[in-house]
């Protein structure tokens, strides 16, 4: 197994952590021996473990790593945090080779490289580095921006509705669609909806289904000021709950931060999630498009102060897909808003 594959590999491994590592990032990590053969391999899941994916792939080679080369998505940690650094463990399990592909952007943990290169052993970097941090995209833009990635869920019909004018929405996608908008949920710290779609809807903002054997679920977050009923789906026990009861976009910043989450899964009306878009909030959208028309009712984005066509938001677009007639297509906000 050459180191690009090897990388692949633990790109794969890495997202099986998604919502289940925050504050931390998700990594991967595989050992091969010299031949070429995997030997062991992990992932960070911090509901489960202290332990780092390298941590996790050492202990699963157990006393085969000596000569061997590792292949991690994300620089090694040289910081005492939870758990010791793993630049220390890797140098004590005799690994001659270091191949990762994403420099480490948190000063608090950088520094790998140089440990290691310092105990002798060979590092290669920048492998697949692009693909990597796509994967953890999330944790990357919560270290650059000091804020949670925001992802914006969308079924909409061909001509861009949400709901019809009696205000039934239920339903617009298909279940190739719902279903998969159970895995991202899974695979978030949070979901938020404002207080109306609590109101109107009712909710319950949990999960069905088990993804990757995970069944904790994700922390809802009510954002408005509109009251709500104490019997509302949203105030059981099956998840934790926090109502931000303001319209101030800063405030539910800093909730968000202060709960230290990474990816926070926006499943809002069009109020609040155009007023997020505006804010420069929200990172990626997500369409699932119906191959219907309504030819009246609710529009998903609303921003009347867009006159010209010039006043256009161009969206990077990154991956469609077919879900059973629906098409899914996947789309990333660039900072040149």
């Amino acid at each position: 197994m050459d180191h690009t594959v090897a990388m692949q590999r633990a790109i794969a491994l890495s997202e099986k952590g998604l919502g289940k590592c925050a504050p931390n990032p998700i990594v991967g990590a595989v050992i091969i021996d010299k031949d070429g053969n995997v030997i062991g391999e992990g992932f960070h899941d911090r509901m489960s473990s202290k332990d780092h994916a390298e941590v996790v792939a050492i202990n699963n080679a157990g006393a085969r790593t000596k000569g061997a080369t590792m292949v991690v998505t994300l620089e090694p940690c040289n910081h005492v945090g939870q758990s010791g650094p793993c630049t220390q463990v890797i140098i004590d399990a005799g690994i001659t080779t270091v191949v990762y592909a994403v420099s480490d952007p948190n000063p608090a943990a950088s520094g790998g490289e140089a440990k290691l290169k310092n105990a002798g052993i060979n590092v290669v970097s920048n492998v697949l580095s692009k693909e990597a941090a796509y994967s953890n995209r999330a944790w990357l833009t919560k270290i650059a921006k000091n804020r949670p990635y925001f992802i914006w869920k969308v079924a909409t019909t061909l001509d861009a509705k949400i709901a019809a004018s009696d205000g039934s929405s239920k339903w617009i996608s298909n279940e190739a669609s719902r279903s998969d908008v159970q895995r991202l949920r899974r695979e978030s710290d949070a979901i938020l909806v404002g207080t109306n779609t609590v109101v109107v809807d009712n909710p319950h903002l949990i999960p069905r289904g088990d993804f990757n054997g995970y069944t904790h679920n994700p922390i809802r977050v009510i954002c408005g000021e509109q009251e709500l009923a104490k019997d509302s789906k949203v105030f059981d026990d099956a998840a934790r709950t926090v109502v931000v009861k303001s319209k101030d976009l800063n405030q539910l910043v800093a909730k968000l931060t202060e709960l230290e989450l990474n990816q926070v899964f926006v499943e809002a009306g069009p109020t609040l999630a155009s007023a997020m878009i505006k804010a420069s909030l929200i990172d990626e959208v997500i369409i699932y498009q119906a191959p219907t028309l309504l030819g009246a009712g609710k529009t998903f984005y609303i921003n009347e102060l867009n006159s010209s066509i010039n006043d256009q938001l161009r969206l990077e677009h990154i991956s469609t897909q077919v879900l059973a007639g629906d098409l899914k297509s996947t789309y990333l906000i660039g900072s040149g808003r």
